[in-house]
């Protein structure tokens, strides 16, 4: 059965759902290869204390060590917010040619929104982008944590 790009978004979501639960922000990533998932991740920056520890990056290293190679060639991304420029340097470096994002990122997208790094003809490798992929639920998290997490800091700042 070919799966769609909104069942696999959908692991995606679910990966962030993770993040979430751990107070990371909530971003998710799936990466699918022959119709099944063989990485999985959220983002765990906070957790590891790792400004690198981006749900795209922990994917991509877990896809690789999987198949025992760094060229992710005949795989598709999955993720919920549009990758920053280290994800995007990641993604083309692995080879990886289709990104599937859920919404765009304006304060720190390489695949659209700042920059587009997907096609740039100054590199080596190129991928496709397919954007807006449950784009209100993805947004929705990252909307609804945000606001939570200003909210907690409004509360404890009218504590002290």
């Amino acid at each position: 059965m070919i799966r769609t790009h909104d069942y696999w978004m959908n692991k995606a979501i679910a990966e962030a759902r993770k993040a979430e639960a751990i107070a990371e922000v909530p971003i998710g990533c799936v990466i699918v290869q022959d119709n099944k998932i063989i990485a999985r991740a959220h983002n765990l920056r906070e957790t590891k204390q790792d400004p690198a520890a981006h749900a795209e990056l922990l994917a991509i290293r877990k896809a690789a060590r999987r198949l025992g190679n760094w060229r992710l060639l005949e795989s598709t991304l999955y993720v919920t917010l549009e990758p920053c420029l280290m994800c995007m340097g990641a993604i083309l470096l692995a080879r990886i040619p289709t990104v599937v994002f859920g919404c765009f990122d304006p304060k720190a997208g390489a695949a659209g929104s700042l920059y587009d790094l997907s096609n740039d003809p100054r590199l080596n490798h190129s991928c496709e982008l397919i954007s807006n992929i449950r784009q209100q639920e993805c947004s929705g998290l990252l909307t609804a944590f945000f606001s939570e997490l200003r909210r907690k800091k409004r509360s404890i700042q009218g504590q002290g």
